[in-house]
């Protein structure tokens, strides 16, 4: 039994996300595996939700306690992340300062303008755009905002990005694997194999440790957005390690139960290609289904390419993780003008 519940998650979502059946897509890829979507995209009425809320969930008691006034954190230009921690900051009263670097190499005439970084400026947080580029670890420009904080008097609460390299940031994703095995339990179904993009790591990390109390850590199978994956396999096997002493597991989760494919993150981070790019046009019409080009349309190519493969035996039953993130869709406006 996993001691998550000796954490204080502050409630910033409606609950357990629904999981649903996906019996179009299913019988488009050949109906050998019946393929599920919990529903995470869907999960708050803060700004359009998404998974970075579950993991701030556990984070808010902690920048409460501290008496900060601010919240500091750091994404790309197109942000989901820097998105949930300005609605967070509205929703709990406090200031927020979010950098915003140039992660992604993509030069929409409205990028900087639209979709996620819109909401963030509504949603009343201090955006500052840095010509940076992409790097998963800590970055100068958000402890020089940290700090800026500190020079105008107030109490900063820094959280990096993704929430993945906080010391509480894989507690949300150890309570959707305990939100699984009860959906389960309801639904009469157990999954086999749960897909999930992963660029900081923490979403991985957190459902690597929830599932490893059931033997299946080996089925999360991370589907790789960062271009990085030395990097990025680094910071998941540090991100397991932690999470897994915080919730008492027992035991050191093995390298080989994580998983993290290489195959699907070109040609760079948030660039999306012409595989990804018919895949975010698949989900969407077969299932209505809205995913993205920098997170789920890569996890959503990725488990349409495995399908296809057959890396999933016959009469699999598959999970797709949907994170979010669709408000990034407004950004890459050109590129599907024509749907």
């Amino acid at each position: 039994m996993l001691r998550l519940d000796k954490f204080e998650c502050y409630p910033l979502t409606f609950g357990p996300t629904p999981i649903e059946f996906l019996p179009r897509m299913t019988k488009a890829l050949g109906g050998r595996v019946q393929i599920y979507a919990k529903r995470d995209d869907c999960n708050s009425g803060l700004a359009l939700g998404g998974n970075k809320l579950r993991k701030l969930e556990y984070i808010v008691p902690d920048a409460i306690a501290s008496n900060a006034d601010t919240l500091v954190s750091i994404g790309g230009v197109q942000s989901n992340h820097t998105r949930m921690v300005a609605a967070v900051a509205a929703k709990i009263g406090m200031k927020c300062v979010v950098i915003q670097e140039a992660w992604v190499p993509h030069d929409d005439a409205v990028y900087d303008r639209v979709g996620n970084i819109l909401l963030t400026r509504l949603l009343g947080a201090d955006s500052r755009i840095v010509d940076e580029g992409f790097d998963i670890g800590i970055r100068k420009s958000w402890e020089d905002a940290i700090q800026s904080v500190k020079d105008r008097g107030g109490k900063p609460y820094a959280i990096p990005a993704g929430a993945s390299v906080h010391k509480l940031g894989g507690l949300g994703y150890v309570g959707f694997a305990e939100e699984v095995r009860a959906q389960e339990a309801q639904m009469g179904v157990k999954f086999d194999y749960i897909i999930v993009c992963v660029v900081t790591g923490s979403t991985q990390a957190g459902m690597i440790v929830g599932f490893a109390a059931d033997g299946r850590a080996d089925r999360v199978i991370g589907i790789d957005g960062s271009g990085t994956p030395a990097q990025l396999r680094e910071q998941v096997r540090q991100i397991v390690d932690n999470t897994a002493d915080l919730v008492e597991l027992g035991r050191r989760v093995r390298d080989d139960e994580i998983v993290i494919l290489e195959d699907y993150a070109y040609p760079a981070y948030g660039v999306p290609s012409k595989e990804t790019n018919e895949a975010i046009r698949f989900a969407a019409r077969t299932e209505a289904m809205i995913t993205d080009p920098v997170y789920e349309g890569k996890s959503m190519q990725g488990l349409i390419d495995l399908v296809k493969k057959g890396y999933f035996p016959e009469g699999s039953k598959v999970l797709y993780a949907h994170l979010g993130g669709a408000p990034a869709l407004n950004g890459y406006s050109y590129t599907y003008r024509n749907g």
